[in-house]
């Protein structure tokens, strides 16, 4: 079972590094207003969401305890970057704000997972 938690754990991080670098890339374009969400950002969310229930179900069917106050908190999140992102992925331009703020929840959900013990 260690191997399949760790395999759900690679694709996560995978997930978190496709939704930042998506981005990430596009920093330089949200200065100049053209900013976009790129379908790496969309697949990264939908990775995340997808292996982030599937550790949760394996963490409980094997009786280990979970936070459930930063799981619920983590998911709120996703679900808003998710929502965002899907609704406005097919436009040329993103409203900075609207850029802005999917990054800043991004990063917000990194150091929740990190620094919430």
């Amino acid at each position: 079972m260690d191997v399949l938690i760790n395999v759900f754990v690679a694709l996560h991080i995978i997930g978190i590094a496709s939704l930042l670098g998506g981005f990430l890339t596009q920093m330089k374009a949200m200065g100049a207003g053209t900013a976009r969400f790129v379908p790496a950002m969309l697949h990264g969310a939908l990775t995340m969401l997808v292996t982030g229930v599937a550790l949760v179900g394996i963490h409980q069917a094997e009786g280990h305890t979970v936070n459930n106050l930063k799981i619920g908190i983590k998911l709120a999140i996703l679900v808003v970057i998710l929502g965002l992102v899907y609704v406005k992925r097919d436009e040329e331009k993103v409203d900075k704000g609207l850029f802005g703020a999917v990054g800043g929840l991004t990063m917000a959900n990194i150091f929740i997972a990190t620094l919430w013990v």
